[in-house]
């Protein structure tokens, strides 16, 4: 009776051949003749298409994404545009309105200094006629002088008696303006003395 039958005989044969062409195998990858590894990611263990990779869908999902990202930068910065676009517009509004404010403004001190102007020199004028008067009252006799007087405004009446006393304390010598308020009725004179104090 035999020990081994010829079946078990093939199949140690065969895995001493397997062994064989695997210890071979490494060998040669061993002394540099082939690459395992690369022969085993080439045709063995292949990787299947990567997120990154793909050609077909991924690749537009990330372009699309990418896309509306740009896309909404692109309105938010649009929308900032306005925004400073109406807010400057506004701004130009105001400043409208306040130069308005300003040329009115400028054209009522142009009035005001312009009535000021005639003003000052109405008042020159009168100036120079309560001077003129003052004169020809000293020098004509002082009831004729308080005949006239009397038919004048009251204001008038001071300042030409003012008048009188400043070119009587210039000239250094007693001024005739009491005087001639005594020859006046007493009621006028009463009135011219009282007002000299208010004015």
């Amino acid at each position: 009776m035999k020990l081994v039958s010829d079946s078990t005989k093939v199949i140690y044969l065969a895995i001493m051949i397997i062994f064989i062409i695997i210890v071979g195998l490494f060998w040669l990858d061993y002394i540099g003749l082939i690459n395992i590894g690369k022969i085993y990611h080439q045709y063995i263990a292949k990787e299947a298409p990567s997120v990154v990779d793909a050609a077909d869908d991924e690749p537009s999902l990330i372009e699309r994404e990418e896309f509306e990202k740009e896309k909404d930068k692109l309105l938010q910065r649009i929308e900032d545009l306005d925004k400073r676009e109406a807010k400057i517009v506004e701004a130009e509004k105001v400043i409208a309105k306040e130069k308005e404010k300003i040329e009115q403004l400028q054209k009522g001190l142009d009035q005001e200094k312009k009535a000021l102007e005639i003003e000052k020199k109405k008042y020159s004028g009168y100036k120079k006629n309560v001077i003129d008067l003052a004169k020809k009252i000293e020098n004509i006799p002082p009831q004729d002088a308080v005949d006239i007087m009397v038919q004048w405004e009251e204001t008038l009446i001071i300042d030409v008696l003012r008048q009188i006393d400043q070119n009587a304390a210039k000239e250094g010598r007693m001024s005739i303006s009491t005087y001639l308020l005594s020859l006046m009725p007493k009621e006028k004179a009463s009135r011219v003395m009282y007002l000299m104090t208010q004015l």
